[in-house]
């Protein structure tokens, strides 16, 4: 067997009649937002951790890129989480997670961008590699000073959600989008680790405190990662 620690509860079917499938990461925030997505949608998935950094054959199979997720849905495989995101939005349409009109649809898009290249270069890429990736991969120790640009990062980041939920209910709209999703997915990962200050906007931790208790995040939360226990509060829905 290939896949590692795959589980299920059920066997789900799509319309092919095959088991869908995501080979994922538990601490990866591009898995983490296709896992949101899926659930919000309540399309039921197989699990299968990837370990993506031994770069196996199989990986490359799957994705050329090398790259995880990779979902198998409908007879394909798909990859690249935002492509994934909005597939299975168009493809299974309630409850929608894209906005009706193109300046809408815009800003979700900007915003995803926003978390999944900026905000991953300057926080989730370096606290991560640093605290836990060293660790896993044993490839040496943390950098103090990586962790500690990434730690400023994230401040300045909370900050910018702050000044956009100073006027929206969502951080893209009125309404709950992949945009979340997508910023919530970050912060879990980081959040394992204790590395968000929530201390330092209200609006953002309630944010925060309002998408994790949605039932699309438990499984997320349920996560573990051998060798590292997530921090006392992480599951907590009042923290």
């Amino acid at each position: 067997m290939t896949d590692l620690y795959a589980h299920s509860a059920v066997a789900p079917r799509s319309l092919t009649g095959q088991p869908s499938r995501l080979y994922h990461t538990p601490l990866s925030p591009f898995s983490r937002k296709v896992r949101l997505v899926l659930a919000e949608k309540r399309i039921e998935v197989e699990l299968a951790e990837e370990r993506y950094w031994e770069q196996g054959p199989e990986l490359f199979r799957r994705n050329p890129a090398g790259k995880i997720p990779v979902l198998r849905h409908d007879g394909m495989l798909l990859a690249e989480s935002q492509a994934i995101c909005e597939y299975l939005d168009e493809t299974v349409p309630a409850p929608p997670l894209m906005p009706a009109d193109a300046a809408g649809r815009y800003e979700v898009r900007r915003l995803c961008a926003w978390f999944d290249d900026k905000f991953n270069a300057e926080a989730t890429r370096p606290v991560l590699n640093e605290r836990v990736w060293k660790k896993v991969q044993k490839t040496g120790y943390p950098d103090s000073r990586m962790v500690k640009a990434g730690l400023a990062a994230i401040k300045a980041h909370i900050d910018y959600m702050h000044r956009l939920l100073e006027e929206r209910r969502w951080l893209a709209g009125r309404t709950l989008t992949i945009a979340d999703f997508a910023a919530a997915a970050h912060f879990s990962c980081l959040d394992y680790i204790s590395d968000i200050d929530w201390d330092r906007s209200d609006l953002v931790r309630q944010w925060y405190a309002t998408i994790k208790s949605r039932p699309a995040f438990r499984s997320v939360l349920a996560d573990q990662v051998p060798g590292l226990h997530p921090a006392p509060h992480y599951a907590q829905l009042d923290f």
